[in-house]
């Protein structure tokens, strides 16, 4: 007996797993811009992969303006997260070679004081992602070309990737206590003139200077690091005072191996950093159910 391929007209289409993705994020959420948060990726993006998947199953998902979904959609919700559960229990059920390779860029005292501290957290929840993490230099944005991800320090400005801001910080003035001690008391701003401050071009002096009505030059001599890391090091040894970000610093200010000045206005104050960290991707890498896991793993640890 002959048989018959279906013609392609009588095959039913399955949807995009990113529209799929979408819908269950935004009938979960009733948000376009939350679901668009979740997902990295626009709210018109949202609006777009939602039309499709509709075009594509032939039905309307939602009712009105707040997102509640129609009788066809909740039945469909339902198979939809049935089927995206089963799909994510199959990782873990696969063997190590068929774990997933993901590559990430980061800069060292991120990765050292924000990342590392808390990646177990992420390794046991997806055991079926391989991860590797690669060095990238601040500000040089010089980063592995191979990297799914990168997180980048600087404005933002970003024309070559897709990129969300992940983390902001405040700077402020920080030494050892023995430096404190002995060079001390520190009451105005004016009283760190003729004191060695230790230099880095990830953070100028420039900004806490301006914000402080201090006319002073940014320091042209001194140590000088490429590695927030390195100057917590060089100032915790007593070499000088550090302008240093906040949250980068915790690991030093826990230990007290770092302490702000004094507990005047200028030394207890902290100003805005004018640079941040930002999560970058190429155009469609977060279409991989790996990179998207650990971008929203990392949002949530800055957060």
């Amino acid at each position: 007996m002959a048989t018959h391929s279906p013609s392609p007209a009588n095959v039913r289409r399955i949807p995009p797993i990113q529209c799929l993705l979408t819908f269950e994020a935004l009938a979960r959420l009733r948000s376009v811009t939350l679901a668009a948060d979740e997902l990295c990726v626009t709210p018109s993006a949202v609006s777009h992969r939602i039309k499709q998947l509709e075009q594509t199953i032939g039905t309307r998902l939602f009712g009105r303006a707040d997102f509640s979904l129609t009788t066809e959609g909740s039945e469909y919700l339902a198979h939809v997260r049935e089927g995206l559960g089963n799909l994510q229990k199959f990782p873990q059920a696969a063997s190590a070679p068929g774990k997933r390779k993901l590559r990430v860029a980061v800069t060292p005292t991120f990765a050292r004081s924000i990342l590392l501290p808390r990646l177990r957290q992420f390794t046991d929840t997806y055991p079926e992602i391989d991860l590797t993490l690669q060095v990238s230099i601040p500000l040089l944005d010089v980063v592995a070309e191979d990297a799914d991800l990168t997180v980048r320090f600087g404005t933002g400005r970003y024309a070559d990737m897709e990129h969300l801001c992940l983390l902001k910080d405040e700077v402020l003035p920080l030494a050892s206590p023995a430096f404190v001690r002995e060079q001390g008391p520190f009451e105005t701003s004016a009283d760190l003139a003729a004191l060695p401050l230790l230099r880095s071009p990830l953070e100028p002096w420039r900004t806490w200077f301006a914000a402080h009505a201090l006319d002073w030059p940014e320091p042209a001599e001194g140590s000088q690091f490429n590695d927030v890391g390195l100057m917590c090091d060089a100032a915790a040894a007593g070499m000088g005072i550090a302008l240093v970000r906040l949250k980068l610093a915790t690991a030093w200010l826990d230990q007290g191996t770092l302490v702000r000045l004094g507990t005047s206005a200028p030394f207890c104050q902290a100003i805005a950093s004018p640079h941040a960290h930002y999560l970058c991707w190429r155009t469609g890498a977060m279409d991989r159910w790996e990179v998207s896991a650990f971008s929203g793993w990392l949002r949530q640890v800055c957060a």
